[in-house]
């Protein structure tokens, strides 16, 4: 009898994917939220990075006027001119910067924007070297090109970021660059410009590719920190391809939207891929970001960082007072990265022999959503460094939550 082949034979490209594990623990949360009963304490969400915040008034008003007035059809494949010009814009008012709009292409999101620059970019096995822990999903996107993902332990002393000494260590004949975040996921650290500097004349040297995560540039809260690798002397920002998103500083997460920044000779084959895989980014979301950059607009982002950055001011002291601490004070972005090992060894949640991560964190996340109804992100999605030390809470929750949820923990502990 002769086997068929089978037609759902999945590529060895779908299998090395891995699960996306906070939206496993999503899932768990949800479904232990819909099994709650009258008068049981609601699920306190800390697992997903997303603000809470939704696009201000006047983005909303602009996309009404593009429906009503019919503004839907295919834009350039770079994105609509005058949105192009308007980032441009943001960047000189925002860091000081004169970048050209024609090295902008608007994306569908941050996703599209790093899927892009890794086609460009990445041959079959090229290695990318990336800092662990790191977000998941930009792994994801090297392995997508049929590149390799080189993960770089990056401990408290590194503030999780990778530096020039690691680059100058890991760098081997088939390293086609670095792929940063700054400031980062899961950590909200970011990365000292001279360091940057130095990471990115490293790279230069090598006739590599120093690639850019900064979609959480907006939300910086220190001066020290809050620079866009666009900046940096002599030529190495021309040469850094910056990935950006409308998501959030711009409160925009579902509405997918971003962009890159490019070098000039790289715009014209990220056109063509662009042209072939998307056509264009949502044209209504586009019409819409325009107003993003309206002075009330930028008003009231600000006055939001600055709830951002009370919220990051309530909830890191309140977790080191816990016993939960977080090595390194986050700098921008709405994440606590906590050592929980002290926790799990009092809880008794040692991960068994040969399966790591069975145990620690991720253990610990299904315990607090049992006793304290708190969802939260394990260490394990981000890298394979220890994952079982660190457990990730946003703090992109308003403030009352974010008090009610250590007044459970420290019920809880």
């Amino acid at each position: 009898m002769t086997l068929r082949p089978d037609p759902l034979r999945l590529s060895r490209r779908a299998r090395r994917v891995e699960p996306f594990y906070v939206m496993e623990l999503a899932k768990a949360a949800a479904d232990m939220a819909r099994l709650a009963r009258p008068g049981d304490r609601p699920m306190i969400y800390l697992n997903i990075g997303e603000p809470d915040f939704t696009a201000p008034a006047p983005v909303q008003a602009a996309a009404e006027r593009a429906i009503r007035d019919g503004r839907s059809q295919y834009t350039p494949a770079t994105g609509l001119p005058a949105l192009r010009e308007a980032i441009s814009g943001w960047y000189a008012s925002r860091f000081g910067l004169d970048i050209d709009p024609a090295r902008i292409v608007v994306t569908a999101g941050a996703s599209a924007a790093l899927q892009l620059a890794c086609l460009a970019l990445i041959e079959a096995g090229d290695e990318v070297l990336m800092p662990d822990p790191c977000y998941p999903c930009n792994r994801q996107f090297v392995q997508a090109a049929e590149g390799t993902p080189v993960l770089i332990p990056s401990g408290p002393e590194d503030r999780f970021q990778l530096s020039a000494d690691h680059v100058a260590s890991a760098w081997g004949e088939a390293t086609r660059g670095v792929l940063l975040a700054s400031p980062s996921n899961p950590t909200g650290t970011s990365i000292a410009r001279a360091e940057l500097e130095r990471i990115a004349r490293f790279v230069r040297e090598k006739g590599g590719v120093t690639l850019v995560d900064e979609i959480y540039l907006g939300l910086s809260y220190d001066d020290a920190y809050g620079h866009s690798a666009l900046g940096l002397p002599d030529g190495l920002g021309d040469e850094v391809i910056s990935v950006n998103s409308f998501s959030k500083y711009f409160n925009m997460t579902g509405w997918r939207l971003g962009w890159l920044v490019l070098p000039p000779a790289l715009v014209p084959a990220v056109e063509r891929l662009a042209q072939n895989l998307f056509i264009c980014a949502s044209t209504v979301a586009q019409h819409a970001a325009l107003a993003c950059f309206e002075p009330e607009s930028l008003a009231e982002y600000e006055r939001r960082r600055a709830e951002f950055k009370a919220r990051r001011d309530f909830f890191i002291p309140a977790l080191d007072r816990l016993g939960l601490p977080v090595p390194v004070m986050p700098d921008g972005a709405f994440y606590a990265w906590a050592d929980v090992s002290t926790l799990c060894d009092r809880w008794g949640l040692k991960a068994p022999d040969g399966r790591p991560e069975e145990g620690g964190s991720w253990a610990l996340a299904f315990e607090l959503m049992r006793r304290c109804q708190l969802a939260t992100t394990p260490g394990r999605d981000f890298g394979l460094a220890d994952p079982g030390r660190y457990l990730r809470f946003s703090t992109a929750n308003a403030l009352p939550q974010l008090q009610e949820a250590v007044h459970r923990l420290e019920a809880a502990l």
